[in-house]
């Protein structure tokens, strides 16, 4: 009895024993072990910004050939003041950043396969790098209020304001890049406003839709170098159609007052614009896909004039700048009275 009870001791110790190690070794490769990658490095090939971020592989994996490998970065977008995120089998990824704020940038390892029982794992920490942005121009001396506006999908302008800070004597330079480039360019024609300049225009310059264009504003002055500004966008963002030249008015029956009206004459897509209306000074609409109106029609012989404008809607554009208001189209035509005016 007592050898039978010191053999089911010593089997249930070694089944516990076993258990351990299975618990521990499932552990080890399901998690606890794996290591986030090193040697984190950003280089900055000359794109306005467009930086490439570089990992090593970490040295406890390097012999686990048998065990796919994912790395999910996370860098912090400054132009939308917020982390973004990829997973990417590969140990290199570009992204934007602003280059006059911090570069912020983690990663950490995923694992799968035999070495993780076909559990994708994640790393329990990151390995992470800030990058200060260098020290370059007088403080407070950057461009300021830097817009741009594509005008009827036809001429892309950028302009500028010059920061009080400015000696008067400076001279601001406008550079930009896109993929397509293989280098960054200088402006093709700068907009002169008395005597400096305080913008750029791009017309007779390719600049590819849904890609982003970085540009970069610097300058110098005989006290040193002026602080740089970096912007990125997308052009098709920025559209600002023409104006309708045309807005049409007709009774109806039922006492209805129908309008319609042209879309703008140019590049921009019908399909791509909605609309204001806007009646005797006050927008009287919510925002129109038609170009088509009807309004009950009244007889108290008021006179009621009308406007309306467009912009891209979200289907084509993230966002847009509405067009400049249509010349007021009015009803009825004549005033009934000699002291009412438009």
């Amino acid at each position: 009895m007592l050898r039978m009870a010191a053999k089911s001791w010593l089997t249930h110790q070694a089944a516990l024993m076993l258990l351990l190690m299975s618990w521990m070794e499932s552990a080890l490769c399901s998690g606890f072990a794996v290591d986030p990658p090193a040697d984190i490095v950003i280089s900055d090939p000359g794109h306005l910004g467009y930086l490439r971020i570089t990992w090593s592989l970490p040295t406890s994996l390097i012999n686990k050939t048998e065990c796919p490998k994912l790395y999910h970065l996370e860098y912090f977008d400054t132009y939308s003041d917020r982390w973004s995120a990829v997973r990417t089998p590969r140990r290199t990824y570009s992204a934007q950043f602003d280059l006059t704020k911090d570069v912020r940038v983690r990663v950490y390892t995923l694992l799968n396969g035999p070495c993780t029982n076909g559990t994708l794992t994640k790393s329990t920490n990151y390995t992470e790098l800030v990058q200060k942005p260098p020290s370059t121009g007088a403080a407070g001396t950057a461009v300021q209020d830097f817009i741009c506006v594509y005008h009827n999908m036809k001429n892309f302008e950028c302009t500028w304001r010059r920061s009080p800070k400015m000696p008067a004597s400076s001279q601001h330079s406008l550079y930009f890049w896109h993929k397509e480039l293989e280098k960054t360019e200088e402006c093709p024609n700068y907009l002169i406003s008395s005597g400096v300049r305080s913008g750029c225009n791009f017309t007779g310059t390719y600049l590819p839709d849904f890609t982003d264009i970085n540009f970069c504003v610097n300058g110098s002055s005989p006290k040193g170098p002026l602080e740089p500004a970096f912007i990125s966008l997308q052009i098709q963002d920025h559209v600002k159609p023409e104006p309708t030249e045309k807005l049409y008015l007709q009774t109806g029956p039922d006492r209805k007052l129908e309008l319609h009206w042209d879309p703008p004459v140019g590049r921009v897509p019908d399909h791509c614009l909605e609309w204001q209306m806007e009646q005797d000074g006050k927008i009287v609409s919510e925002i129109l896909a038609e170009q088509t109106r009807t309004l009950p029609l009244t007889y108290d012989r008021k006179r009621s004039c009308f406007r309306v404008r467009s912009r891209l809607n979200k289907y084509c554009a993230e966002k847009s700048i509405w067009s400049e208001w249509s010349r007021p189209t009015c009803h009825p035509a004549t005033s009934s009275s000699p002291h009412e005016s438009h």
